[in-house]
């Protein structure tokens, strides 16, 4: 089975019908979950944590429902709104079993949104945590189009603050170059593609997924954003993360059960999951 590794179950948009959303992934062959929980901000981390162990409290046998694990983090944009108490507040979260990584956190510098000095402050600080807590971390890095500020500011950072930890974590929805692959993996980081794999103007990203090696990637969704093709303009959901998958397979020239195997096998050993997560 596959491993959405990121959807936000928490957004409002899945008010009306999440548990039926749910299902639909479980039917369409997604085995686990990773719940983002950033909210709308600091105020709103444990949201996905609640989802988490709504869900996964149903019996086992015939729930029908993907196992889900949780994050927590603060998001670039609302970093302005860190502090004591939020990170407090992330300390605490990162302290339970479910959540098993710290995110999503990073730097945008696409849209004009908080000072890019207060986005590499907050990262800097959620990276002390998250090492604390000995919880891998997921990236969120989106530099302005055509431009590399955001990510090598971002490596600056993680050479520093987070590459001697060993931790690891997860590039989510990468968009970035070959290099920045490159030196993502090096720092022990697997790359994970959304559904803007699929989309026609996105060969550059297909270049760089179809060089990658088996155990270096990883598949999601960013639900309920980045539907796939054919599903674009709608409201994604993890179901659909088969799509991605299909068109990765096809970029490396392997089986669509290989990507499988090897994105379930590679988010157990980032997270040190139980060898069952995921079937």
């Amino acid at each position: 089975m596959l491993i959405d590794s990121h959807a936000h179950l928490d957004s409002e948009r899945y008010a009306e019908d999440r548990a039926a959303m749910l299902r639909r992934a479980w039917e369409a062959g997604v085995g686990t979950v990773l719940s983002i929980g950033i909210g709308e901000g600091p105020a709103q981390m444990h949201q996905a944590l609640d989802i988490c162990r709504q869900f996964n409290a149903l019996p086992a046998s015939g729930a029908g429902i993907p196992r889900l694990y949780a994050s927590a983090g603060v998001y670039p944009h609302n970093t302005p709104e860190i502090d004591d108490a939020a990170l407090e507040k992330l300390n605490s979260l990162l302290a339970e079993p479910e959540v098993i990584a710290c995110g999503e956190i990073g730097l945008d510098y696409f849209y004009e949104g908080a000072p890019h000095e207060v986005q590499r402050a907050g990262l800097v600080r959620q990276l002390e945590i998250a090492s604390a807590r000995k919880r891998p971390i997921l990236i969120h890095c989106r530099p302005k189009d055509g431009m590399t500020d955001a990510w090598n500011a971002m490596f600056k950072i993680l050479e520093e603050h987070w590459r001697p930890t060993g931790l690891g974590g997860i590039m989510h929805c990468f968009s970035g170059g070959w290099e920045q692959a490159q030196r993502s993996m090096d720092m022990g980081f697997l790359i994970s593609f959304a559904g803007n794999l699929t989309f026609p103007k996105a060969q550059p990203i297909r270049d760089v997924a179809a060089r990658l090696p088996l155990d270096g990637i990883l598949v999601e969704t960013d639900a309920p954003w980045l539907s796939p093709v054919p599903h674009r303009g709608k409201r994604n959901e993890s179901a659909w993360v088969l799509q991605t998958a299909t068109v990765l397979a096809g970029l490396l020239k392997v089986e669509e059960e290989e990507i499988a195997v090897a994105t379930t096998k590679n988010f157990i050993r980032l997270f040190h999951l139980p060898a069952d997560v995921g079937n």
